[in-house]
Formats: C-alpha cells, structure tokens, sequence
C-alpha cells in the first residue's frame, strides 16, 4: 500500500493532468455539439477498428472448421447431382420411382499428405475402411479429379495421385463428346496431356475437358482443364493436346472419395467379357 501511495505522490500532477482533461473534454461535449459528434464519431472508429481485428483473427482461428464445413456441403451438393444417378428410363423424372437409382455416393476427408514435385505423386486422406473406403475409388473436388483409392487402412487411405505416370484418365471433350485420354508425364504439375483424339476432331484452345463417365471410378462431367494447346505429328493419325488442369495440386486439403454403388457388378460384368473399364 505504502508503495502504491508514493507511486500517486510522484506522478500526482500527470493524474490531476488526465483529471482536468476529462472535465474539459465532458464540458466540451456538453455545450458543443459539433465536438461532441467529432468525439464520439473517433470512438466509434476506433471501436470499429478493435471489433474488426477480433473478427479477423476469430475468422482465421476458425479457417479450418469453416473449409471443413464447405468441404462437407460441397460432398452433399456432389451426392445430390443428376450424373450421380443411373436412369433407367428416360421418360421417368420422379426421384422417388424405382427406375431413379442413386449411382454414386461421396465420402467427405481431408488429405494429410501430398506431393507433386516427384514423376509419381501420392496422397493420404485422414478416413480409411472403417468409413466405408475400399481400394480403387475415385477421388475428386468440385474443381476436377484427384486421384484413385489405391490401398487403405481403418483410419487412413493411400491415393494415387492424377499425377502419376500410370494414371489414365477417360476424358471427354466438352462441346463434341468425343473420347480421349487424360495422362500426365511430369514437369508442371498444372498441366497434363490428352492422347488419342482423333485428328479429324474439332478441337481449339480454350475448349473444356470433363470425365467421360466411361469409367466405373469417377462420375461424368466432373472438370478436368481446358486445352493449352495441341499438335498433330508427321504421320499420326491423333491429335497430342497440352491441357491446363482445373485443380492446384500444391493446395488441395478437402476432398471427396467417390463410391460407385453398381461397380461391383460393372467389373463382374467387364471380366466375363475380358474387357477392363476405363478409369
């Protein structure tokens, strides 16, 4: 206590200093009223600017469950699109009739571990079997394909990359329809190459690329890239393309691992015809 009283003895004229400022500044406020507005107009910036920077750092303290939260409305959306049904007559529309059968489901994860700087790239997504992962399920983003379930354990799942030299992925080209082959053969990790389309094709720079839905892995229609630029070589008969992929691979975090519900079946049916499905 004595301390705290030689501490106000010291400084006793800087307190009587803010003592008799705040009752020039009340009176101030109380006959002027252009100054009592400048006041309270600076509190309220001053106020403002406090409550912003709490809500900045609220926000990015919660960046995570945020992305996770998109992440997860993004795997509904996915479930809830017309490519992840099989329609079995086309004259029928009604989702609840028998001949409207859902196709695929989404499983929501999140990647753990990733690289793309290597000639072939794997990822770890954070679910495995007991989420109801199995080896060779799509895995895909809004933006475009990600990879294929190559192996799993209860809690985690090994994912070969799109970039990946033995990843062939079965694409189509969005204004014609026509097939073709998405590869990737190292180097950029934003660009990969489209194989055997057919050099009669009509084909321009700029022009999109989807899934075929060919393969038994990844829906149809989900985004590959857009042509870069293409090339026909001296006695080839199909066009080579230079294709800008839609996903940043250096900043993928949330995925969805895509399951066939009819694949099964499909594959049973492909080897009793000795004939494999595309990816």
């Amino acid at each position: 206590m004595r301390n705290l009283f030689q501490f106000i003895l010291r400084y006793h004229f800087f307190f009587l200093f803010l003592v008799l400022q705040s009752g020039a500044l009340l009176l101030l406020m109380s006959q002027q009223q252009y100054h009592r507005t400048v006041l309270v107009s600076s509190a309220n910036a001053i106020a403002g600017s406090y409550y912003r920077l709490v809500s900045q750092i609220y926000g990015f303290a919660n960046l995570k469950r945020v992305n996770q939260q998109l992440a997860l409305e993004n795997t509904r959306l996915l479930a809830a699109t017309h490519s992840s049904f099989l329609i079995t007559d086309s004259a029928v529309f009604l989702e609840n009739d028998t001949a409207y059968k859902r196709k695929y489901t989404f499983i929501n994860a999140e990647v753990i571990s990733n690289t793309i700087h290597r000639s072939n790239n794997y990822l770890t997504l954070n679910k495995g079997r007991r989420h109801g992962i199995e080896p060779q399920m799509g895995v895909i983003t809004f933006n475009g394909i990600v990879g294929i379930v190559m192996a799993v354990s209860d809690n985690f799942s090994s994912v070969i990359s799109l970039l990946h030299q033995e990843t062939n992925i079965s694409a189509r080209i969005l204004k014609n329809d026509h097939i073709g082959t998405l590869t990737w053969r190292g180097g950029n990790y934003r660009v990969a190459t489209l194989r055997y389309i057919p050099a009669h094709v009509d084909l321009a720079k700029g022009d999109t690329l989807v899934s075929s839905g060919y393969s038994v892995i990844f829906p149809p229609g989900i985004l590959l890239g857009t042509v870069r630029d293409y090339s026909i070589k001296a006695g080839e008969s199909f066009i080579t393309a230079d294709i800008d992929l839609t996903i940043d691979f250096n900043s993928l975090r949330f995925v969805s691992v895509v399951k066939n519900l009819f694949s099964t079946e499909l594959e049973k049916l492909h080897q009793a015809t000795g004939r494999w499905p595309a990816q």
